[in-house]
């Protein structure tokens, strides 16, 4: 196996990278504080590219790197790196999971601490030789009430920490079973009870379609009054224009905030500069330790999949994805599309996820195209990677029941993919196809049959067949200037319940999908987004 391969480093990424590297025979060069320009002169002439956060990884730079095949993030969030444009190519993104939990779970505590004694307004107006005790009297933590949102990694060792303060612990994670919740001495609530009864409310969501602005004007006030917030997690999950209105109000006493939705954010940013609120700039993975752990675990990654020993960390690819069958590859995408919209749709506690195959042409690439359907299922709603190899994993630790089967080919497709979920609340079935070489499509929803390709923005809604249905909630997205891609009526009789699945070209706000949810016989309207 050859060593020639030349890695790329733009980001100040702790040493001990840059000799593990060298020790296994290849090139490395360590320029920092490049510019986009910068490195897309200089990006064709590397095999690897390792990144922080402060690189951009536009599709400018993929589309220059004619020799890349792995981009290394030293760190969790890969926000910055077009991920769809690497995929395009070919590029497998890598990042460290877990190499920041602790130092972030760390700061969240101290964070905590800080809010609730008022630690850096004391030592601000000392500095400035104010000796005032009563303006800066704190509160204990002892015998409050906190809410996590969120229990993947950091969630759950925030919630180790907190048990030494003897805190009353609650908890709400929409993929995470009660069961799983109970074991970590945590009480599951839903998140409006977590809302009305916490002192504090801490943060550990990715941010997705699902968690944007998960606190807002109206969640905060839903909040007990005189609630404190800690978001360590990612900008954007709090609305903190309404953040800023709920502290000037009294309604939230106070907020610990290391994330921005713009970071930096402006100078005269009130936010920042309100005397209730503690904030640092994005520290939460900023520790020696961490720096070092997730510099070594990059640079052995990296290795390994170079000399093709292993595949770790690899956020949009996995060894077993290039070994599917070439015909496979469709349904492949097909299983992936089939989980997300699963992912999105999904109402309550997810408690079991059954995977089947119809047709033995399929059976051979079962266990692959299970894990993609449970990456599209899982990815979306948790705050670390998922991929073909770690997906089963993570789901069992949830709590998910997994099960599988393998049928004869029935009915009017040769070969066919169905995924069935139940939850606290709900069962469902989604089924779907390739005809052809790769027209990938979903063939029935329940008891509905449809016809509609998976892509995009994707509309779901029940509706009561009668005439002008598809007409009234056409005409909402026409004033909304969203154009209808395609469509797909699924139902069981005249007058009965019907479904109906509309494929968009661009997405739906959310006041839009309340507007199609007043309409007389619209039931439960849902967007998806599959790719």
């Amino acid at each position: 196996m050859t060593n020639n391969y030349k890695i790329l480093i733009t980001d100040p990424v702790d040493d001990a990278c840059v000799e593990i590297i060298k020790q296994e025979g290849f090139t490395v060069d360590k320029k920092t504080g490049l510019s986009e320009e910068q490195i897309i002169d200089i990006i064709g002439g590397y095999h690897v590219l390792i990144v922080r956060s402060g690189t951009q990884v536009t599709q400018k730079v993929i589309d220059s790197a004619e020799n890349l095949k792995i981009i290394g993030r030293a760190g969790t969030g890969v926000d910055n790196i077009d991920i769809d444009a690497a995929t395009r190519r070919g590029i497998i993104v890598m990042n460290t999971p877990g190499g920041n939990t602790v130092s972030t779970a760390e700061h969240t505590i101290s964070m905590l601490m800080a809010l609730a004694r008022n630690i850096p307004q004391a030592s601000a107006a000392l500095r400035e030789a104010k000796w005032d005790r009563k303006t800066y009297r704190g509160v204990e933590l002892f015998g409050k009430t906190i809410g996590i949102v969120g229990l993947g990694k950091v969630g759950k060792e925030v919630a180790a920490r907190l048990r030494g303060f003897e805190m009353k612990i609650l908890g709400f994670d929409p993929l995470v079973s009660d069961d799983a919740i109970e074991k970590l001495n945590i009480e599951p609530v839903t998140i409006e009870e977590l809302l009305r009864r916490s002192d504090y409310i801490t943060l550990h969501t990715p941010l997705t379609d699902n968690t944007r602005n998960l606190l807002n004007a109206k969640t905060l006030q839903e909040c007990k009054r005189g609630v404190r917030i800690v978001n360590c997690a990612r900008g954007g999950i709090i609305d903190e224009q309404a953040l800023l209105d709920a502290l000037n109000s009294g309604q939230v006493a106070g907020a610990a905030i290391d994330v921005f939705e713009q970071e930096p954010p402006p100078e005269d940013y009130q936010l920042v500069r309100h005397n209730k609120v503690v904030a640092t700039p994005h520290l939460g993975a900023s520790t020696v330790e961490a720096q070092e752990k997730v510099a070594i675990q990059i640079a052995h990654q990296v290795a390994d999949a170079l000399k093709e020993r292993s595949l770790v960390g690899a956020v949009n690819a996995s060894a077993a994805q290039f070994s599917i069958r070439e015909d496979h590859k469709p349904y492949l995408q097909l299983a992936e599309r089939m989980g997300k919209i699963v992912g999105q749709l999904v109402e309550g506690k997810l408690k079991s996820v059954t995977f089947a195959t119809s047709g033995n042409g399929l059976h051979s690439s079962f266990e692959i195209l299970k894990s993609a359907m449970l990456r599209g299922v899982l990815s979306p709603r948790l705050d670390y990677p998922v991929n073909d190899v770690n997906a089963p994993y993570f789901a069992r630790e949830l709590g998910i029941g997994l099960s599988d089967r393998k049928d004869d080919a029935t009915g009017n497709y040769s070969q066919l993919i169905t995924v069935e979920y139940e939850t606290d609340k709900e069962k469902r079935k989604i089924m779907g196809t390739v005809f052809g070489a790769n027209a990938i499509r979903i063939v029935q929803m329940d008891e509905y049959r449809v016809e509609i390709e998976p892509s995009g923005y994707m509309l779901f809604y029940w509706n009561i067949d009668r005439p002008g249905m598809l007409a009234s909630v056409g005409s909402v997205l026409a004033e909304a200037n969203i154009n209808i891609a395609g469509l797909s009526l699924g139902r069981k009789g005249a007058g009965s319940e019907a479904l109906t699945i509309i494929d968009l070209d661009n997405e739906v706000p959310t006041t839009v999908v309340k507007q199609i949810a007043k309409i007389d016989g619209v039931i439960n309207p849902k967007l998806v987004k599959v790719d």
